[in-house]
């Protein structure tokens, strides 16, 4: 596993590569030239991909399973997209040189107070990572204190991310309301519809998933991964050893948490819209189908089954699109029943179960054929 990790981790570094030069350099009429519409695809592809092993580090390997990834997901894309409304400025329909188009139709005098900062990268960076690690610190103190666990810890993120849901939805709340936050133009001064900027975040978010991936491998290798796993598998013998499990639960679920955001943030300039849709909580469930086809507590299975299972959307959502919903229910349905530990994981159970090669020793030749 451990050396499948690294070479999924090289193989993504060369994609990041890769894809621009094919996009950028190699004429159109080329049959290696990589369509201007794929590179944004095989963005957002990837951001999930980010996502899935997000929530495989607090699932697979703490056996936190969260319905409500999708809500952390979606506040660092609004705080993303709180930056691109800001860099807006005068060429919006309105022309107004602070307050984003939707706040000039919605009468709004004076920029909500939560919106300083935001014209500026640095500071929306540093709100991608910060808000979604401090919802998910304090959720986490209170649910992991309480020993929360199981079925009810689920049901309550699910419930968490439906109650943001219905809250971005109003439009008192300064955030675009059922529209959300489009209409984006630059991103560090650089034109975020431009065939090159494209070609740039694509080839950013494939280096961070590859980051994130060598990152949890040191985690999950150390001493902490293996008390997350003992949690996982034994959280009370766990918790009888010594081990404070409700600081290991929050170290996963928050770090998690900024993952998702980070996720989110990427998406954003990629997709070029950001809604309160992202919270739903079909969003979440999905994470978790992605995160169990590809095999959970296997690092490299959840960008597996995130890049397989969207990649299948994109294909029988536009070929048939009636059918999609079925298609995804069976496909977890068929996992469940054939393959509980997913794609990585199974094939490295089958692996693990191999008959090792027996090696052929020669016979010793007989002492008196030695001394001919």
């Amino acid at each position: 596993m451990r050396r499948l990790t690294y070479i999924a981790a090289a193989l993504i570094a060369a994609i990041a590569l890769l894809v621009p030069v094919l996009n950028l350099w190699v004429p159109p009429d080329s049959p290696f030239h990589v369509p201007d519409y794929l590179v944004p695809l095989l963005g957002k592809y990837l951001c999930f991909a980010i996502l899935a092993l997000a929530l495989d580090l607090a699932w697979g390997y703490c056996g936190i399973l969260s319905l409500g990834h999708g809500a952390f997901f979606a506040l660092g894309g609004y705080a993303m997209g709180m930056y691109l409304m800001r860099q807006i400025g005068t060429r919006g329909v309105y022309a107004h040189p602070v307050l984003p188009d939707f706040m000039v139709f919605l009468n709004w005098k004076e920029l909500p107070w939560y919106w300083y900062g935001f014209d500026m990268f640095w500071f929306a960076a540093i709100m991608v990572m910060l808000v979604p690690g401090l919802l998910a610190f304090v959720f986490g103190w209170f649910a992991f204190r309480s020993r929360v666990t199981g079925v009810y810890l689920s049901i309550i993120t699910q419930a968490l991310t439906y109650a943001l849901l219905l809250a971005f939805f109003r439009n008192d709340m300064g955030f675009g309301g059922n529209n959300g936050l489009t209409d984006f133009k630059d991103i560090l001064g650089f034109n975020i519809q431009a065939q090159s900027t494209r070609a740039v975040l694509f080839a950013v978010t494939a280096l961070i998933l590859a980051g994130f991936l060598l990152m949890l491998q040191y985690v999950v290798m150390s001493r902490l991964g293996k008390v997350m796993v003992a949690v996982r598998d034994a959280e009370s013998r766990t918790r009888f050893i010594g081990y404070r499990v409700e600081h290991v639960k929050l170290f996963a679920f928050t770090l998690s948490a900024v993952m998702a955001g980070i996720a989110g943030a990427l998406y954003v300039p990629q997709v070029g819209i950001i809604n309160p849709g992202e919270f739903s909580p079909a969003n979440s469930i999905e994470i978790v189908i992605w995160t169990a086809v590809g095999g959970r507590g296997t690092l490299v299975g959840p960008i597996i089954g995130a890049l397989a299972v969207n990649s299948g959307k994109s294909y029988f959502t536009a070929a048939f699109p009636d059918m999609w919903l079925l298609v995804l229910g069976a496909l977890f349905v068929c996992v469940t029943l054939f393959l509980p530990k997913g794609i990585v994981g199974t094939l490295a159970e089958w692996m693990a179960k191999r008959p090792a090669k027996k090696t052929h020793v020669p016979a010793t030749a007989p002492a008196t054929e030695a001394a001919q």
